[in-house]
C-alpha cells in the first residue's frame, strides 16, 4: 500500500527530546516501511524520520512558542497535507484539525487517532466526525471514555525495541521522565524516593508558564538530599539513563491515555512503578514488570520491592506486546478494512462506520 501519515506540526518526527506522539509516529512510519509499504510522512522540514517526507513548514512550531498563530499554522499544515497525500491508498491523520478537512475528500480512505483525552472540546470534535471517519484509540481505558464516539480499533503504541539498550539498572537511582507538570506527579516521586532512601533523577520538559511556575513553587524546595533535576533530555542520554535506572517512577495524577515512557523503560528492562490510573494497568503487570499503586504512600513501599523484578521479563514483555512490528501490523489490518469498506468490498463494516 501507499500510506500517507499526517503528523502534528508541533515537533519534528522523531522529536529531539520530549514528544510522545512524534516518537510513536517515527516508529509507525519505519515499521510500515519495514513491512514493505510505501510510506509518505507529512511532517515538518526538520524531521529526520528515514522515510519519504513532505512538508509545508520548514521547522516545527512548538505549540508553546506558536501562540496566537497556532490555529493558522495547523490549518496550513493539514490543507497542504491532504493535497499532497490525496493519491495514497489510505491516509492516517494524527492532527486535530485534519479529520474535519478530510471530509472534503469523500473517496479517500482516512483513519485518525486521538492521542489525548476524550473530553470537553475534544469529545465534541470527535462526535462531530463520528460515523464518517474511523477513530483509533490508544488504550482500552481511553476508548471507554469516548462517550458517543464509535471506536474503530484500540491499538497500543509500539517502539523499536532493538534500538533500546538492555540495562542492568546499576545506576542505583529511580528516574522520573516526562513533563514538569502537576498531573505527572513529580512531587509525589520526590516524596516516595526520599521516604524509601533512594536517589531520584528528574528529567523533565519545562518550557511553558505552568511548568515553570510549578517547578519554582513546588519542586525547587524539594530538591537536594539525593533528588536532582537534570533538565530535558532525549536521544542517547535518555536511553542511557533509562537503562541504568533502578526503576522508572511514573506517579501520574490523571488518567493518561497511554504513557509511552513506560514502554520505553520496559524495553530497557527497567521496571515501572506507577499509579494505577488510565492505561497504566494495560502496560504494567503488577508484580511482574513493576508495581501499580492505589495510593501515593504505596510508591515508597514499591521502591523497596522493585529490586526483585526480573529485568529480562520486562524486556520480553516490551518485545511481545509493544514492538514496532506489532503496532504496524495492527494498523495495516485496519487500513485494509477501511480501504475495502470504501470500495464496498468489506464483508463486515468497520466498527461504527458506514462509508458512502
Amino acid at each position: 500500500m501507499r500510506i500517507g501519515i499526517i503528523a502534528p506540526p508541533w515537533a519534528p518526527v522523531p522529536p529531539p527530546t520530549y514528544g510522545g506522539t512524534e516518537t510513536m509516529l517515527d516508529a509507525l512510519a519505519r515499521g510500515l516501511e519495514a513491512a514493505g509499504h510505501d510510506v509518505v510522512l507529512f511532517a515538518t522540514g526538520d524531521s529526520a524520520c528515514p522515510v519519504t517526507t513532505s512538508w509545508v513548514h520548514e521547522r516545527a512550531a512548538w505549540i508553546w512558542e506558536a501562540g496566537a498563530a497556532s490555529e493558522r499554522h495547523e490549518l496550513d499544515h493539514v490543507i497542504a497535507a491532504y493535497e499532497e497525500l490525496a493519491n495514497c491508498d489510505v491516509v492516517h491523520d494524527h492532527t486535530i484539525a485534519g479529520p474535519v478537512h478530510a471530509l472534503r475528500y469523500p473517496d479517500l480512505p482516512v483513519v485518525t487517532t486521538n492521542h489525548g483525552r476524550f473530553g470537553g472540546a475534544a469529545l465534541a470534535h470527535y462526535r462531530a466526525i463520528a460515523g464518517q471517519l474511523p477513530v483509533v484509540a490508544i488504550s482500552r481505558h481511553q476508548a471507554s471514555t469516548a462517550a458517543g464516539v464509535p471506536i474503530a480499533k484500540v491499538i497500543h503504541h509500539g517502539l523499536d525495541v532493538a534500538a533500546f539498550p538492555e540495562g542492568a539498572g546499576d545506576g542505583g537511582y529511580a528516574l522520573f521522565l516526562g513533563r514538569m507538570d502537576p498531573d505527572k506527579g513529580v512531587d509525589l516521586a520526590i516524596d516516595a524516593a526520599r521516604a524509601a532512601g533512594v536517589p531520584l533523577l528528574i528529567a523533565a520538559k519545562m518550557r511553558d508558564e505552568r511548568e515553570i511556575a510549578f517547578y519554582r513553587e513546588e519542586v525547587v524546595p524539594l530538591l537536594g538530599d539525593g533528588v536532582e533535576y537534570i533538565g530535558e533530555i532525549g536521544g542517547a542520554r535518555k536511553l542511557e539513563l533509562l537503562a541504568a535506572a533502578r526503576c522508572l517512577l511514573n506517579p501520574i495524577r490523571w488518567p493518561e491515555p497511554f504513557g509511552l515512557v513506560m514502554i520505553e523503560a520496559l524495553a530497557c528492562g527497567t521496571p515501572v512503578i506507577a499509579m494505577g490510573q488510565g492505561a497504566a494497568p494495560e502496560i504494567i503487570d503488577h508484580g511482574l514488570s513493576g508495581y501499580l499503586c492505589e495510593r501515593p504512600a504505596q510508591l515508597a513501599e514499591a521502591l523497596a520491592l522493585v529490586g526483585g523484578i526480573d529485568r529480562a521479563v520486562c524486556r520480553s514483555i516490551a518485545k511481545e506486546r509493544f514492538s514496532m512490528d506489532r503496532m504496524a501490523a495492527d494498523h495495516v489490518a485496519l487500513y485494509r478494512e477501511v480501504i475495502a469498506a470504501k470500495k464496498g468490498l468489506a464483508e463486515e463494516p468497520v466498527q461504527g462506520y458506514q462509508f458512502r
